[in-house]
């Protein structure tokens, strides 16, 4: 018998999708900043033994689009409700439970499992001073007493899981710390348990289904997202135009694009120094992703308004179907 699926990660904005993405395949697949909206595209990662391949997808935050981008990026979040088996509906011990709840109701309807997480939970108060092990992680179903911790953070966890019952009465929810690797080995046996017999979708020596060059300007858009302040990193894109690979090396162009030439000032900064600085992380971070020496060559070109144009999104790969 072998078992494959596609376990779909989906929520709002900075909850914490892509650690727990990452956490769960093993690698560093997505992104993961303290910001919102890092993900923008829709990213799988491939989790694969002799009986059993699971296909986990990153999505973007949900949110309601205020330009073309964030359609694109909504898009493919509510694609991940689609062809889920599986779906994981990330929150967090702060936001409000009601929020997006356009979203939220599509949920509702579904037919398939839901495992609600609650992430983050180690910013409970109590839970520092918890003794090990005293935090019982095991999934709620129906009526169910809530799973919780123990002292004073028991009431305040409580609270929220009867919440998040009362909006997804058919979910398991789960509170865990992606961060921390709380409750993830318990999360993955569950979806394990959960996946439908199948035989494998992809091969078995697949880790993800993008292109090299989709983690080369993922990883320089996270340099400029660490890097700078306010609009700047939402108004960038990265373009690879070229990626040639040897034994030893690999030598990289890659092109920033902005919408304003103010924002090309920024990127630069004064005598070049921050995309000199942009460069040099996203050359250590990418030689330790590809394992390769890498010379990387880095350009600034403004792309007027390419947040809202279908054509320039189509270029840069945002297109869900």
């Amino acid at each position: 018998m072998h078992k494959a699926g596609f376990v779909n990660i989906v929520g709002n904005p900075n909850v914490g999708k892509s650690t727990l993405m990452n956490q769960l395949v093993g690698e560093r697949i997505s992104i993961a900043t303290f910001k919102a909206q890092t993900t923008r595209h829709r990213i799988m990662g491939i989790v694969n033994t002799d009986d059993m391949q699971i296909v986990f997808s990153d999505t973007p935050g949900v949110l309601k689009p205020n330009y073309k981008l964030q359609e694109s990026m909504l898009a493919f979040s509510e694609s991940a409700l689609a062809d889920a088996d599986v779906l994981l509906y990330v929150t967090d011990v702060v936001e409000n439970p009601e929020k997006n709840m356009d979203f939220l109701e599509k949920v509702q309807q579904m037919k398939i499992p839901i495992l609600l997480l609650i992430n983050k939970i180690d910013m409970a108060p109590a839970l520092h001073s918890a003794p090990e092990g005293a935090v019982n992680v095991h999934p709620r179903k129906g009526n169910e007493a809530p799973s919780g911790a123990v002292g004073g953070a028991d009431s305040w966890l409580a609270a929220i899981v009867d919440k998040w019952h009362t909006l997804l009465p058919n979910a398991e929810i789960l509170p865990i710390s992606a961060k921390n690797k709380f409750g993830t080995d318990i999360l993955l046996k569950r979806i394990k348990e959960l996946l439908p017999e199948s035989p494998a979708y992809f091969d078995k020596d697949q880790l993800t289904d993008k292109p090299a060059r989709f983690f080369v300007s993922e990883i320089i858009r996270e340099k400029i997202l660490l890097y700078y302040d306010k609009e700047i990193p939402y108004s960038v894109e990265v373009s690879v135009e070229s990626f040639h690979e040897t034994e030893k090396n690999i030598r990289i162009r890659a092109i920033i694009y902005v919408e304003r030439e103010s924002q090309k000032g920024i990127i630069i900064g004064h005598q070049g120094v921050a995309l000199k600085k942009v460069g040099a992380e996203s050359r250590k971070a990418l030689e330790k992703f590809f394992g390769k020496s890498i010379f990387l060559e880095t350009y600034v070109k403004v792309d007027k308004d390419w947040r809202s144009s279908q054509r320039e999104l189509d270029h840069f790969g945002y297109n869900p179907e």
